[in-house]
């Protein structure tokens, strides 16, 4: 496969904040790529340097063979790019957004065509403030595809929108992969990236703590389960600490999971059920539920992901 971006040891700082700490990857030609991590971990300004929005202050670009910094007007014929603070006039209309912008590329898809796949036909003399949350995220998908790009960079896509709308962003992106495209996304919804994404880095503080496909990173846990339960009170220090010998606690609101193996003898269901039970705490809906990406999170970073 092709090598669309290349990073080396990228660096980035404002003043003594350290925002992308000495990062390296490679996003290959046809695959989803994505990068994700809490709010402040270092992914938007990492996609910002990549569209050559951003100046590097350390390492190498490369993106479609060229640097973005010093090629980017060129580069931006070949690139569609949403951003994650995208906005347009309230009173433009659908049609006029896409008929304006497709003026700025000499080659340009068709935006009818585009209004048709994203389905937005129907909203094409809509003004912008009337949009839902979801129709507006299509249509800045469609405002990227407008210079036909090779490569397509979505930060933060689905920030915001209902359940509803986001799996149907997740469709489309899908949709924009099956067409041959390259994508590079950001998000902080670690579902988002275990269902969309070929590979995923996951960014910590400005550093990449690890890197590979979903499932990879998801069986390099091992045997790990997690138990989860509610609380009808406040957790007890005395019990944190004795469910903290078992695995890794997190609480969220009434909310408990605990991480881990369990013993040679029990499995660790048994014996959180076990220690609740001796504890004399009330607790309710407990369950055991499969590894996924946020745990690797918790795993690599030792805390919790934060919608």
């Amino acid at each position: 496969m092709n090598s669309i971006i290349q990073v080396v040891n990228l660096r980035k700082t404002y003043g003594a904040t350290v925002a992308v700490d000495d990062i390296s990857f490679e996003v290959q030609e046809g695959e989803i790529f994505g990068m994700v991590g809490p709010n402040g971990a270092g992914k938007t300004t990492t996609i910002e340097c990549l569209e050559g929005l951003r100046r590097p202050d350390g390492g190498s670009l490369r993106v479609l063979g060229v640097d973005p910094h010093q090629e980017g007007k060129s580069l931006r014929l070949h690139t569609g790019i949403q951003l994650q603070q995208s906005n347009l006039p309230e009173r433009m209309k659908v049609w006029e957004a896409l008929d304006l912008y497709s003026s700025f590329y000499p080659h340009p898809a068709g935006w009818e065509t585009l209004l048709e796949q994203l389905g937005l036909i129907e909203k094409r003399n809509t003004a912008f403030a009337k949009l839902s949350g979801g129709q507006k995220q299509r249509l800045f998908i469609a405002l990227a595809l407008l210079p036909d790009p090779q490569l397509v960079f979505l930060d933060e896509l689905t920030t915001g929108l209902d359940p509803q709308a986001r799996h149907a962003i997740w469709d489309l992106v899908r949709e924009v992969r099956s067409k041959g495209k390259t994508i590079l996304m950001t998000t902080h919804f670690m579902e988002e990236a275990e269902r969309l994404c070929d590979r995923v880095a996951i960014l910590d503080h400005g550093r990449i703590v690890a890197l590979d496909e979903p499932g990879v990173l998801i069986r390099k846990l091992g045997g790990e389960e997690r138990v989860v339960f509610n609380l009808d009170e406040t957790m007890p220090p005395a019990l944190e600490m004795a469910l903290s010998k078992l695995g890794q606690v997190v609480i969220e609101g009434d909310r408990v999971s605990v991480r881990g193996t369990g013993t040679q003898h029990k499995a660790l269901v048994t014996e959180v059920v076990g220690t609740l039970s001796t504890s004399g705490i009330r607790f309710r809906d407990l369950r055991t539920e499969q590894s996924n990406l946020e745990d690797v999170f918790l795993k690599m970073t030792g805390q919790a992901m934060k919608d």
